[in-house]
Parts: C-alpha cells; structure tokens; sequence
C-alpha cells in the first residue's frame, strides 16, 4: 500500500470519527437495540410509532427521542 493510500484512508477514518461514536453511542442503550431489532423484523421496516411502543414499559415521547437518536446516527 503506498503512502499516499495509506494517508486516504487515515483521513477517512479520522473524519468519520464523529459518526461513528454518534453509532456507538445510539447502540449502547438495550431499548434502542431493541427497537432497531424490531424494525428489522418488520415488514418493510415501518410501523406506527404506538406499535413499536407497545412491548416497552416506556412512554411514546420516550420511543420518540429514541427514535430521533437512531435517526441522528443514521441508523434508521
């Protein structure tokens, strides 16, 4: 790999690093996990949001700014 490459590549990684935490950080809450699990398993990945509520002890808004953060990440 030559050093011109090598300096592409390090440059990606390093100005990706914000995204890539905004990930991490979106995917180390378990509801979160789940509610991405969740929208995995469904029909083309949509649903109301008061369906993808009903099986978490939470309030709507609480799903909402779950919701928003996966958004935020770009994983939903």
């Amino acid at each position: 790999m030559t050093k011109a490459r090598l300096r592409i590549i390090l440059n990606t990684l390093v100005n990706s690093q914000e995204q890539i935490s905004d990930i991490f950080a979106a995917l180390a809450d378990p509801t979160r996990r789940r509610i991405l699990m969740s929208l995995s398993q469904s029909a083309g990945g949509e649903g109301a949001v008061t369906a993808l509520a009903e099986p978490f002890p939470v309030s709507l808004p609480a799903i909402s700014r779950h919701l928003r953060v996966l958004e935020d990440a770009r994983l939903i």
